[in-house]
């Protein structure tokens, strides 16, 4: 298998390589990226503005009239055949500082439009909205979005791994949309500081997208097959400025905050214990393609909570970043191994002891190496030591949208000197990305290093994906030493050989069901000799209709070897014994209605055997909205363990009702309390955002967690914290 996958890696990458080199307007050694790419007759030239933008949503000065328009926009979903049925107009200029675009969208069907609230970083599918991608580099890989909602909500963020969008960054830019009867207008100006460009460069890779709730169209500028998301940057189209872009003034800007808390924890008996101290981040543009981020006593109590899941696994539950320092560049430092092996996961850092401070260098070095260097020191605590963490990175890209690139971890404890205390990881990855989009995959060899184990240190792993309009197949394959040890990484668990089949088949018919298709998977495990561990097999048949609502029902088969001790309800004193295997089987019916109503729901059921003995559940949320202002989310999960023996049985739930209330896209408060029986918990979490400068934030935070049975009081804190961002 892994040497099978081996070959395929090779022969894509030889087959990707030949095929841009036919391409009639290359020729040499050198070949212009934005030529050889996917969408390269879709060319939007862009001039030089001769006077002033005034960002006011009205696109009337004389500039917007002679600049070249980005029209005739094609259809996404629900089928990539024709054009949308609401015309798009996008217009684009610049000047020293910044780049300006003017974007207008009519309407076909008279009507209110569909908006969410004016939240920054708005949820995609639930507004009437433009996006546009920004391939910087032209490495169809890496980039930066913007866009809009028909409310004004601002969304932004960076593209890795060919254009996955992480929203959690943010920059300062500007933006204005009004609404008229017969359209909606938006003006964006964005300072050429707050992306990364190579300086120069007279092209970029761009696309605009368009959601159209009212038609249920989604469209783009450049096509792109309806597999893809629009913010595929293999399939942007060109961006040619008239001039080459100067290189830019060396970028500083710094955000102090100050912040003070106020926390009592009524299980250890203290008293309110109170806190007040300021730190600051600063951003330092070296290059326009190469930045210098530190932090100093950095606060991270604006984040916003995870929502909790009912947890009936054997392993740690995997939650994502959401802290703004580590984000940008970040698939720099965490696209390394999978999901459930990576040696280095953000998260690890500053969760069980506070961070002092920490330095990150990351961007592009030329056209090919990128360049990410992360230190990052913690406080000694009563429970933790003080340590360092450090990450190297370097990537060089390869072929048409493929790279390599090498990784450094190491987590150090400070304060025994003279003891071998620290673990290290060392890793290579090779990210397979063909030029049009249809080959994905990964090859991965990585070994830790810690003086107590000296040998199986090891992870490995390869996948090859392929997926057109109605196929997707996939095998991933992977291996881990017993004694692999990525302390400042995600490691699901150890000793064990993967493989992961995957294929759906779909049939478009473009008329009530859009969709419809059978989706399969497998995941088995095996121990280093290959006697099967545990697997889990799925079935489902799956309908997606022209209101949008989506069905599918199945059937997954699993079998366990219990490798210790495990109680699956995670209740009782009693467990099933190490050693012991289970074969059984549930059926599911998952069903999410027209996202596009005011009141809205998805839910699953599923009911089947369960280890011993039996399990039924019901989850989902019901979200009600009154655009733009509230939103209104109930998510609730049930679940029913009747296991057989001197297990109780377990009935509990876990309800999350939450409520977002934006006043303005300035105010913002939102409220979220999770109920959670079998964690015998309560959290009550109220956050208030007010914005009264770009990027500069006054935060008020109230957490409180009680006991579900007797309601008594467990911990509660208050935080207040102000921000401002210097440019």
């Amino acid at each position: 298998m892994k040497l099978c996958l081996f070959g395929l890696f090779i022969f894509l990458n030889l087959l990707s390589y030949s095929s841009s080199k036919k391409h009639p307007n290359l020729r040499g050694l050198k070949t212009d990226p934005a030529v050889n790419k996917k969408n390269s007759d879709f060319i939007l030239h862009v001039k030089k503005a001769a006077e002033h933008i005034k960002i006011d949503g009205l696109i009337s000065e004389p500039d917007w009239e002679v600049a070249e328009k980005a029209k005739d926009f094609r259809l996404v979903l629900p089928v990539d055949s024709g054009f949308a049925k609401s015309p798009s107009e996008v217009v684009m200029t610049y000047d020293d500082k910044a780049f300006y675009l003017g974007i207008t969208f009519f309407d076909t069907i008279p009507g209110k439009r569909i908006t969410e609230s004016f939240r920054r970083d708005f949820v995609f599918g639930n507004n009437d909205n433009v996006l546009v991608f920004f391939d910087t580099f032209l490495d169809q890989t890496n980039g930066f979005s913007f866009g809009a909602s028909v409310s004004g909500a601002k969304w932004d963020g960076t593209q890795s791994n060919g254009g996955t969008v992480n929203l959690n960054w943010d920059c300062k830019w500007d933006s204005k949309t009004k609404q008229y009867p017969d359209r909606w207008v938006t003006e964006m100006r964005i300072p050429f500081r707050s992306v990364r460009f190579k300086s120069g460069a007279d092209k970029w890779g761009v696309n605009f997208s368009r959601l159209d709730l009212k038609t249920n169209e989604k469209s783009s500028w450049a096509p792109v097959p309806r597999q893809f998301a629009t913010a595929s940057l293999a399939y942007a189209g060109v961006l040619q400025w008239d001039k080459p872009l100067p290189k830019s003034k060396m970028m500083f800007s710094v955000i102090p905050y100050i912040f003070g808390s106020a926390a009592k924890n009524f299980e250890s008996g203290t008293n309110t214990t109170y806190r007040k101290d300021f730190g600051f981040d600063a951003k330092l543009g070296l290059s326009t393609s190469m930045n210098l981020d530190l932090t100093y006593n950095p606060d991270f109590s604006q984040a916003e909570v995870d929502q909790q899941v009912t947890n009936l696994d054997r392993f740690e539950l995997f939650f994502p970043e959401k802290r703004q320092f580590f984000l940008e560049n970040s698939d720099l430092f965490s696209n390394y191994g999978f999901a459930s092996v990576t040696p280095f996961f953000s998260r690890r850092i500053g969760l069980d002891a506070p961070v002092l401070a920490g330095a990150r260098l990351s961007g592009k070095l030329g056209d090919n190496w990128r360049l990410g260097l992360l230190d990052m020191q913690t406080e000694k605590t009563d429970n933790q030591l003080s340590r360092n963490f450090m990450v190297a990175a370097l990537q060089r890209k390869m072929f048409s949208r493929s790279n390599i690139g090498l990784i450094l971890v190491n987590k150090e404890y400070m304060d025994e000197p003279l003891a071998q205390n620290f673990n290290r990881v060392a890793g290579i990855d090779y990210n397979l990305a063909s030029r049009n989009n249809a080959w994905s995959g990964k090859l991965f060899y990585h070994r830790s290093f810690s003086p107590e184990n000296p040998r199986k240190q090891f992870a490995q792993g390869a996948s090859l994906i392929y997926n057109t309009r109605r196929i997707h197949a996939g095998m991933t394959q992977a291996s881990v030493g017993e004694n692999y040890d990525a302390e400042a990484g995600y490691v699901r668990r150890n000793g064990y050989n993967m493989l992961n089949p995957e294929f759906s088949l779909l049939w478009v018919p473009n008329k009530k069901v859009v969709s419809h298709g059978i989706v399969s998977t497998a995941n088995y495990y095996f121990d280093p000799n290959y006697n099967q561990l545990d697997h889990e097999i799925s079935l489902m048949y799956k309908f997606e209709f022209s209101s949008r609502a989506i069905v599918d029902a199945g059937i997954k088969d699993y079998y366990i070897l219990l490798s210790q001790d495990f109680d699956p309800t995670h209740m009782n004193s009693a467990v099933l014994a190490k050693g012991t295997d289970y074969s059984y089987q549930v059926g599911f019916v998952d069903y999410t209605s027209d996202t596009r109503s005011l009141f809205n729901y998805a839910a699953t059921i599923s009911a089947g055997s369960f280890y011993n003995g039996n399990i039924a559940s019901f989850s989902g949320h019901a979200t009600y909205r009154y655009q733009p202002y509230l939103n209104m989310t109930m998510n609730f999960s049930y679940t029913d363990i009747n296991l057989p023996g001197s297990f109780e049985r377990a009935r509990f739930w876990l309800l999350g009702p939450k409520l977002d209330l934006t006043l303005s896209d300035k105010v913002f408060f939102s409220s979220f309390v999770q109920y959670n029986e079998q964690i015998d918990n309560m959290n009550i979490n109220l956050r208030f955002q007010w914005r009264y400068k770009p990027v500069s934030d006054l935060f008020i935070v109230y957490t409180d967690n009680y006991y579900t049975g007797n309601w008594s009081p467990r911990n509660r804190a208050l935080v207040l914290k102000l921000s401002y961002w210097f440019n």
